[in-house]
């Protein structure tokens, strides 16, 4: 099993590759969901990692994803930059996915 990156910038991408990580960089909705596609029925790609700006570009099918499918596992990262999404993510992303608030 290996991983893949799908990056919208050129740091994250050379940073993962420095780390032995491939993938790609990409900026427009319709090579995003054409690489996701691509890369949901290879076999041998056992974690997905998206930065942030990737999952904004694909929220709705890269979600669809992530519930219908058990593999690969999708994981969204921060760029270099850091986060955009506020300092209580988990907090709220558990509160959507099991439906409690803590």
């Amino acid at each position: 099993m290996k991983s893949f990156l799908l990056s919208d910038n050129h740091d994250t991408w050379v940073g993962m590759r420095l780390a032995g990580i491939d993938g790609v960089v990409l900026r427009e909705r319709e090579e995003v969901l054409e690489v996701l596609k691509a890369a949901m029925i290879d076999a041998d790609i056992g974690i997905l990692i998206l930065t942030e700006k990737i999952v904004d570009l694909a929220y709705d099918e890269i979600m669809e994803y992530k519930v219908k499918n058990k593999k690969p596992l999708i994981i969204e990262i921060p760029d270099r930059h850091g986060t955009t999404r506020g300092s209580d993510v988990i907090t709220n992303y558990i509160r959507e996915s099991v439906g409690i608030r803590i």
